[in-house]
């Protein structure tokens, strides 16, 4: 039986090259986004909204009849400490971030007690794991999906469902361009001289791809990984390690 992927904001950047390598891995895959895809199967969904990602996968099981992997990538970034955030920005990205994690794993889980058997792989950060300036509401949640990983990895282990977050450091995204975009629109600084900082930071000395977090994903959920729940894999080219 064709084993079956389910990606949230697979339309783009890390999600994008997840959903690109569990198809070339003969998965049938299913992409929740709001953004448009020709890749996988798409459904329109609003993680931020629990009854819209209850209703995808009350779709997909219809379809599919199982779901064999998750992963939770739909994620939204800002750049700011505690008081430059405002109430709106910070409900709006903790609501994506992490209540739509949370409402992706309830509605999953269910079907996977069933199945005796899933993988679950949240898309954390290398904020998951240390702190960053100017980074107050991102890096929170990015901590909170460290600890969901965690603790449904225990709560989970007994009907046979692995739990893990992979954490990349600064990955060449959208969503990098994007805040660097904004940086530089802020600061006045150049963008190319900003990426090649942004690269010397990291002790390989470049950006990481979303083709290497899509990698390690799919051996995350492999069943060569069987042995691995309740983990942070970080890649992030040593910058956790200084």
């Amino acid at each position: 039986m064709q084993k079956v992927c389910l990606v949230t904001g697979g339309s783009a950047g890390i999600g994008l090259a997840v959903l690109q390598r569990f198809l070339a891995d003969g998965f049938r895959v299913f992409n929740l986004d709001l953004h448009t895809s020709d890749q996988g199967e798409f459904i329109l969904c609003d993680v931020s909204k629990s009854d819209q990602v209850t209703a995808a996968v009350d779709e997909i099981i219809a379809k599919a009849g199982r779901i064999d992997v998750v992963v939770s990538n739909a994620g939204i970034h800002l750049s700011a400490n505690i008081e430059e955030t405002s109430e709106a920005q910070f409900e709006q990205l903790m609501s994506i971030n992490v209540n739509g994690a949370y409402y992706l794993l309830k509605a999953v889980l269910p079907f996977m007690r069933i199945q005796q058997g899933g993988s679950i792989v949240l898309i954390g950060s290398d904020q998951s794991l240390v702190g960053k300036s100017n980074s107050f509401a991102y890096n929170l949640s990015k901590s909170a999906l460290a600890s969901m990983a965690k603790t449904t990895a225990l709560d989970y282990a007994k009907y046979g469902i692995r739990a893990n977050a992979v954490c990349p450091g600064t990955i060449e995204t959208p969503l990098y361009h994007q805040a660097i975009d904004r940086y530089c629109t802020r600061s006045g600084a150049d963008k190319n001289a900003v990426h090649k900082e942004e690269a010397s930071l990291q002790p390989l000395g470049r950006i990481g791809q979303p083709e290497e977090v899509a990698s390690l994903v799919a051996f995350i959920a492999s069943d060569e990984a069987a042995f691995i729940t309740g983990s942070l894999q970080v890649i992030d080219g040593g910058y956790t390690a200084q």
